[in-house]
């Protein structure tokens, strides 16, 4: 049975000010650079994905909020969002201090002014992050530094292992009808992302199998490209049982609505893995979506002395490691490979610490297409059409 769509009002109230130009064009927000860093302010509020900030609610050997606060004073308050759009909301609202936000919604931020540069010079662990992530795009504009990188990961297929005796090798499963190893099809056993980055999935996909349409970057599509992912995805409709909206979601989901595969990100194959069920999951070839959550700080915030003292908390590399063991994620410090226990010697080669450059990081599509053209189909478009998909539009 689908489950009713969530993404309708949401993705509604986000269209109001979604597009990078659509809301307050000034960069860098409204307070000067923090020169240094002072006594701790008592609190600290943060937008985050479930899974990024832990303090031992669900594991008692996952925590890193419970000492930061005893040797800061600084009382950690999270507020979970289930996707990017929600927080571009939050921050928009006002009220936090820190957001962990992916590429596509980072670049929103950045954009309206809703977040501040950061000062590195106040971080001593600054120069510890992998240089492959240090100056990305996605929180890095003309050399000034939106935010410092946490963790990142790519999407994986996952997959019932009672249902597939060998794991699956394409994407394919997802998009078209196929007999799966039990000898059913996988009409009405997929469960698929609800959220307007399923776009670049289907893209991806595209990008594979049909060549000719020229698609060299899955968030940077001209009306033709865009039209056809669109259409795979419409077709896709036919296949899947039921969306999931954010990772509680696909956890709850997944084998209580007898799905049999889905894309998925580590978190939620991790959590599903520690309940016992049988999942397992596989990195198709070609490439992948990922996602690079970023620490990023309020043009406003409140409390920018613990803020600051939380950025150099989380470049501790066990604070990296054991965040990346929690959520299946690999670690932007390079250090943390090796330094977290529950990580594991092993643990950055399982989690695909080496496919950094086979995974394409979410970023918010724009009309730019990056080549001198400004024929790409932008943010908000996407987010329209896949409203109307999962309306059945």
């Amino acid at each position: 049975m689908s489950r009713t769509s969530s993404i309708g009002l949401a993705g509604l109230v986000v269209l109001l000010c979604i597009d990078l130009t659509a809301c307050s064009a000034h960069s860098g927000g409204s307070k000067l650079l923090l020169q240094e860093v002072g006594a701790g302010e008592g609190r600290l509020d943060i937008i985050a994905w479930d899974g990024d900030i832990e303090r031992g609610a669900n594991d008692s050997r996952f925590d890193w909020v419970t000492e930061f606060e005893k040797q800061t004073g600084c009382v950690v308050n999270v507020k979970s969002a289930s996707s990017s759009d929600e927080m571009v909301m939050l921050m928009n609202q006002g009220g936090y201090d820190l957001v962990t936000a992916a590429g596509d919604a980072s670049s929103r931020l950045i954009k309206s002014g809703k977040v501040q540069p950061i000062n590195t010079a106040l971080l001593p662990s600054w120069d510890s992050l992998d240089s492959r992530i240090i100056n990305s795009p996605w929180h890095t504009i003309a050399g000034i530094h939106y935010g410092i990188p946490f963790i990142w990961n790519s999407s994986r297929l996952m997959y019932n292992a009672d249902v597939f005796s060998t794991p699956p090798r394409e994407w394919d499963v997802l998009f078209e009808e196929r007999i799966l190893p039990d000898g059913l099809s996988n009409k009405n056993r997929v469960q698929a992302y609800e959220g307007s980055m399923a776009i670049a999935d289907a893209a991806l996909y595209l990008m594979k199998t049909r060549p000719e349409l020229g698609i060299k970057d899955p968030y940077e599509l001209n009306q033709i490209q865009f039209g056809e992912a669109i259409r795979v995805l419409r077709g896709q409709r036919n296949l899947v049982n039921d969306y999931w909206p954010d990772p509680a979601g696909q956890i709850a989901s997944f084998a209580r609505d007898e799905n049999a595969i889905s894309i998925s990100w580590p978190y939620q194959i991790a959590r599903l893995q520690r309940l016992g069920l049988p999942v397992k999951s596989v990195i198709p070839g070609g490439g992948v979506t990922g996602r690079a959550d970023t620490f990023m700080l309020h043009s406003d915030a409140a409390h920018p002395n613990c803020a600051y003292m939380w950025m150099e908390h989380v470049l501790n590399p066990k604070v990296q490691g054991d965040a990346a063991a929690w959520t299946g994620s690999n670690p932007s410090v390079v250090d943390a490979c090796k330094s977290s226990d529950l990580l594991g010697e092993k643990g950055c080669d399982l989690n695909g610490y080496n496919d950094f450059n086979n995974v394409y990081f979410w970023k918010t599509p724009v009309e730019d297409c990056g080549d001198g053209n400004r024929n790409c189909v932008p943010y908000r478009d996407w987010v329209t059409a896949y409203i109307a998909i999962i309306g059945k539009r």
